[in-house]
């Protein structure tokens, strides 16, 4: 028992030591340890991951994010505890800073700084913790500069240097397809438009977590989780055939003075955009990418609409396939039910009697209407969802922000709703391109199937997403209608489209090295304000088609959108797809060396007249075999022909031969005195005259 006594006492004593200790701490130590508390920091902070590049179908880089810096001071840093450093350097750390930037003087960055030095902040202490050397971001090697600066180039938490590191999105191509592209707001690196908004979490990434422990006066960084990186994503957008179409569309808007222009190109067989232009003319008279109108500018497309009209009366078998049928078109006004539906040659007398073949190769309304409305005028409804058969009016569910489907209205005689009344003109209207709504997307991917021999393709702008140099999605062709139209429907629309480019109004967009098809479009259109009689007459120019119509590789729509006359689809915008075209073919081109020349070229070369001596020794030399010369050059009492020789080569021919000869001028012999084929009579005198 004494031991056990002798233990809980040992026990006791131990216990009220502790608790002694304890309360010793909480009071007479409190500030001591309170001041140690003050110089041991956790913090955790988030570490940004490096965002993704877009890249083109071949890789190259079409963004890509660079660093850019904000830099600051902290005025309470150690290295200011003692002024006299700082008041040592603050001049030549302002001479420098003036010398990076500027836009400010030395004695404008000295006060900047003296300014934040005596900055008295909220808890009474002076000195800002965190000023702006700088307003706006800079790139790595100025923030290099401006570290290597007197003082500044000392440890960041000894002079209270430091930087904030954000990611800027850098396009090596300029503005090329930017509104595909898309792009960042810099102040928040956050997305706001096109394949960057679309695509955001997979370039973005995923943040890691670094904890940073400060130790006295200095930090340490202890890595928590480590940030990933956004994936590339490569698209379908070939860089030589987007600014193709973009030089070739900004072309012909400078030279039409047009308004807006819109041009896509797309491969046939996979739906792959290739090129996306999207041009509209700011208040500076100058074309930049402002909007992706291609994917969001619904408007009335024209006349390249007849194709679907006709295309469903085909697929119906209301009009036969061999295009036989014989429309009245008269004297190219035929009134529809109280109004009058005109031919664009009304006022040179209509085109009379044309088939169906012949309505669309000169774009006939009469011809296109008087079909529609006689074969559907009392089912309007049939007609309307063999347009949403054909694909006209499918939803393509693109990537992209600000897509807009189609809208083409079902028969509603019944609603209030002015811009959604069926009446009885609207069938007639409807077939021609009018009382619609359809983004240029919409009509090459409706023309893409036709050249796809009925097979639609959803449009592809993203092949592949990319993570360190290995492929880990792969982004298929996505087909949205196996068949849009019968075969044989599909077939004689293609043959249609194939005469209007050669013997039709689409003439010139045709070329002569392969065959083209497609269809032109002109329609009025609406102005800003929803009417059509401002006093300004806007037009919507188009041609829709592909190439090489035998073999279609691509299939391409040029939109042009201009105020008054001459306004004409096939001359403006045919124009524009015949260069596009023509372009692209020629980068499929592959000759072999023997095609430099054709059966008919000469393979030995015809030697000029002159020393007959020197050009023996050059073909000799040359192993190649000679001809026999003209029979004068060898006659010693001829004159030779010596016009288009050289000075050396005349003179000798001559001399040789007893003539004297005296020259005027320099280069070659334009004429010479003494006629070619005259005896020569010794000593006489032949001038020549030189070019």
């Amino acid at each position: 028992m004494p031991r056990y006594m002798a233990i809980a006492i040992v026990m006791t004593l131990i216990g009220i030591a502790v608790i002694g200790k304890a309360l010793y701490i909480m009071t007479a130590k409190k500030q001591y340890w309170t001041e140690v508390a003050d110089r041991l920091k956790r913090d955790s902070v988030s570490v940004k991951p490096n965002r993704g590049n877009i890249l083109s179908c071949d890789g190259q880089l079409m963004a890509t994010s660079i660093p850019e810096y904000k830099i600051f001071m902290d005025f309470q840093a150690s290295a200011f505890e003692n002024d006299s450093l700082w008041l040592d350097k603050i001049d030549s750390v302002s001479e420098g800073l003036s010398k990076i930037f500027p836009h400010r003087t030395a004695a404008e960055f000295k006060q900047h700084l003296e300014e934040g030095r005596h900055k008295v902040n909220k808890n009474g202490s002076t000195g800002a913790r965190h000023w702006a050397i700088w307003p706006r971001r800079i790139n790595y090697n100025t923030y290099m500069e401006v570290r290597q600066l007197p003082f500044l180039n000392m440890p960041k938490y000894k002079s209270g240097f430091h930087e904030e590191e954000y990611n800027s999105r850098n396009r090596p191509f300029g503005s090329l397809a930017q509104r595909t592209v898309g792009g960042l707001y810099g102040a928040k690196d956050s997305a706001y438009f096109g394949l960057e908004l679309s695509y955001d979490s997979i370039l973005r990434g995923t943040p890691g977590i670094t904890g940073r422990r400060k130790v006295l006066n200095k930090y340490m960084n202890i890595p928590v989780t480590l940030p990933i990186d956004g994936c590339d994503i490569v698209t379908t957008i070939d860089v030589n055939m987007q600014d193709l179409a973009e030089r070739a569309l900004l072309d012909e808007l400078k030279l039409v003075n047009g308004e807006m222009g819109v041009a896509i190109l797309m491969e046939v067989e996979t739906g792959d955009v290739k090129a996306i232009v999207n041009m509209m003319k700011n208040e500076n008279g100058n074309y930049i990418e402002a909007v992706n109108s291609a994917i969001s500018y619904r408007c009335e497309p024209g006349s390249v609409f007849k194709v679907a009209s006709f295309l469903v009366a085909l697929d119906d078998e209301v009009i036969p396939n061999d295009t036989s049928f014989i429309i009245h078109t008269g004297s190219g006004v035929m009134e529809m039910h109280g109004r009058p539906m005109k031919d664009h040659n009304w006022r040179r007398g209509g085109y009379g009697d044309i088939n169906v073949a012949r309505a669309l190769e000169v774009s006939s309304n009469i011809g296109v209407s008087y079909v529609i409305d006689k074969f559907y005028g009392s089912n309007p409804t049939r007609y309307v969802k063999g347009l949403y058969r054909v694909g006209i009016h499918e939803d393509l569910k693109l990537p992209l922000v600000g897509y807009h489907p189609p809208y083409i209205r079902m028969p509603d005689t019944k609603t209030t709703d002015r811009s959604k009344y069926w009446s009885k003109t609207t069938l007639p209207w409807m077939s021609i391109g009018y009382e619609t709504q359809i983004a240029p997307i919409n009509t090459v991917s409706f023309y893409n199937a036709i050249a796809n021999n009925g097979k639609m393709m959803q449009p592809r702008f993203v092949k592949q997403l990319v993570k360190n140099g290995e492929v880990i999605r792969e982004f298929e062709p996505v087909v949205l209608k196996k068949q849009i139209a019968k075969p044989k429907a599909i077939k004689t629309m293609q043959t249609i489209l194939e005469h209007v480019v050669s013997q039709g109004l689409g003439r010139k967009a045709g070329s002569p090295l392969f065959k083209v098809a497609g269809k032109t479009g002109t329609a009025q259109v609406a102005d800003q304000y929803g009417g059509y009689h401002s006093g300004i007459t806007r037009y919507w120019l188009s041609f829709a088609g592909y190439f090489p119509a035998d073999n279609p590789l691509y299939t391409c729509i040029v939109c042009i959108k201009k105020s008054g006359l001459p306004a004409s689809g096939g001359g403006m915008s045919g124009v524009v797809f015949h260069h596009i075209a023509e372009g692209v073919m020629a980068r499929h081109l592959k000759m072999s060396v023997d095609d430099a020349h054709d059966e008919n070229s000469v393979a030995t070369p015809e030697v000029k007249n002159g020393n007959a001596k020197a050009a023996n020794l050059v073909l000799d030399k040359l192993d190649i075999d000679k001809r026999a010369p003209k029979e004068e050059q060898y006659r010693p009492n001829i004159t030779p022909n010596v016009t288009s020789m050289g000075a050396k080569d005349a003179v000798y021919l001559l001399e040789s031969r007893g003539l004297k000869v005296r020259l005027h001028g320099r280069g070659k012999v334009k004429s010479q005195s003494y006629a070619a084929g005259k005896e020569i009579v010794k000593g006489s005198e032949c001038v020549l005259i030189l070019e």
